[in-house]
C-alpha cells in the first residue's frame, strides 16, 4: 500500500520478490495511479473501507499488509477495526502520529486564517498540496489532521515497524511512539530517509523475509 503521491508501482519491485512465495495484490488508492479521483473528499476510514471491499471482491480472507507513509494510515485504521482481516502488519515510515509542531507553524496558520477573514487570498500550502484538484485538497486536509494514537492501541496483529533514521517527513520519534502503543510490535531502524525500504533494501528485505517466515 503506497504513500501519498505514489501508486502500485511504488512496491512493484518488492512484489516481484514476494511473488515467489505469496499471492501479492498491489493497490492504487482512489486519486492515485490508475484509480480515478473520488467523487467527494475521502477520510482515512473511507480508504480503509475500500480495502475491505477489495478483500471481498478478490476473495482475500486474511492478508499480510505492507504499507508505506499514507498507506500506513489506512493499514492502521483497517488493522484496528478489522483484526480478522490482518494476519501480520508491516509499517514503513508510516504516518498516523500527530507531529510535534513548532511555534512558527501555528503563527503561519493564524496568518492564513486572518487573511481569509479579511477576504484576502490565504497563504499557499506546500508544492504537493498546490497541484492537487479541489477534491484531493479536501481529502489531503482530512487525512493529515487525523490522529491515530488510539487506533494503534487496538492493533493485535504481529507488527514490524521499519523506519529510516534520517526520515524528515515522519521523524523517528513517531516510530518509537508506534512501537510503544502497538503491543506486539518490533522496530527496525534502517539507513536512509522517508523511503527507507528503497534506501536500505537489502536489510529491509532480509528482516521482512524473517518476519514473514515467523
Amino acid at each position: 500500500m503506497h504513500g501519498w503521491g505514489g501508486s502500485a508501482d511504488s512496491f512493484l519491485f518488492v512484489a516481484k520478490d514476494l511473488c515467489k512465495n505469496y499471492r501479492v495484490t498491489l493497490v492504487d488508492f482512489y486519486g492515485f495511479g490508475k484509480s480515478p479521483e473520488p467523487v467527494c473528499p475521502m477520510t482515512v476510514p473511507d480508504y480503509a473501507q475500500t480495502l475491505i471491499e477489495l478483500f471481498r471482491e478478490q476473495k482475500i480472507e486474511k492478508a499480510i499488509i505492507i504499507a508505506h507513509s499514507f498507506g500506513g494510515r489506512v493499514a492502521i485504521n483497517l488493522a484496528s477495526k478489522r483484526a480478522d482481516l490482518v494476519e501480520k502488519l508491516v509499517l514503513i515510515d508510516s504516518a498516523g502520529v500527530k507531529p510535534r509542531r513548532k511555534l512558527s507553524y501555528y503563527i503561519k496558520v493564524l496568518r492564513h486564517k486572518i487573511r481569509r477573514a479579511l477576504g484576502l487570498k490565504g497563504l499557499e500550502g506546500s508544492s504537493d498540496y498546490r497541484v492537487l484538484s479541489p477534491v484531493m485538497k479536501e481529502t489531503f486536509k482530512l487525512i493529515v489532521n487525523y490522529d491515530q494514537k488510539k487506533e494503534l492501541k487496538r492493533i493485535v496483529a504481529p507488527t514490524a515497524i521499519f523506519w529510516g533514521e534520517k526520515d524528515k517527513e515522519t521523524p523517528l520519534y513517531m516510530a518509537r511512539i508506534m512501537n510503544r502503543k502497538i503491543k506486539n510490535s518490533a522496530l527496525f531502524v534502517l539507513s536512509g530517509g522517508h523511503f527507507s525500504y528503497i534506501d536500505d533494501y537489502f536489510r529491509f528485505k532480509k528482516i521482512l523475509d524473517a518476519f514473514l517466515d515467523g
